[in-house]
């Protein structure tokens, strides 16, 4: 059966939740998610069970949905940079930015292509990438390596163990 103060009172912890959710980054949104599915449907059921496994499985389901709409992103970021390298020769420098749909994670900097190593296994080129935060005196630039190289005709991002630092272990 449901309760009217109960139900407001979930509603309440819930919104709660959320806006914390939204303050403290992208990886608690599934834990407070999570949290909040799981009191509001606790308290609708009057049953901790049913609330803690719905919990369980929003917070599961949530934190998926993250890490892959993040994965996503970081591939698009770095198939922008690689095109742009595959452009450009040893030496050359050139802008590059990346504009997601959610206007969120939109980053730019420079790209310079530092060497060229031509084998006979694959055409890579090693570049010096830099990511500008912040706008007029406050910007701030960040300086990463990494290669790209070339698969057939199309300029794919290969190695960035100096970049783990910059997209984390989801490369």
């Amino acid at each position: 059966m449901l309760r009217r103060g109960s139900s407001r009172s979930a509603c309440l912890l819930s919104a709660a939740v959320i806006a914390v959710a939204t303050l403290s980054g992208c990886n608690s949104i599934g834990g407070f998610a999570g949290a909040a599915a799981g009191v509001a449907s606790g308290a609708v059921t009057s049953n901790p069970a049913v609330g803690y496994a719905i919990g369980i499985g929003v917070q599961a389901a949530t934190d998926a949905t993250t890490k892959y709409v993040f994965r996503n992103w970081q591939k698009a970021e770095q198939d922008e940079i690689a095109a742009i390298v595959g452009q450009l020769d040893v030496g050359q420098a050139r802008n590059w930015a990346i504009v997601h749909q959610i206007a969120y994670g939109n980053e730019h900097g420079e790209v310079r292509v530092t060497r060229l190593i031509d084998t006979p296994l694959a055409l890579c080129k090693e570049v010096l990438l830099s990511v500008d935060s912040g706008e007029g005196a406050q910007q701030k630039r960040a300086w990463y390596t990494g290669s790209a190289c070339r698969s057939d005709d199309v300029w794919k991002w290969a190695v960035a163990e100096s970049a783990v630092e910059r997209w984390g272990s989801l490369q």
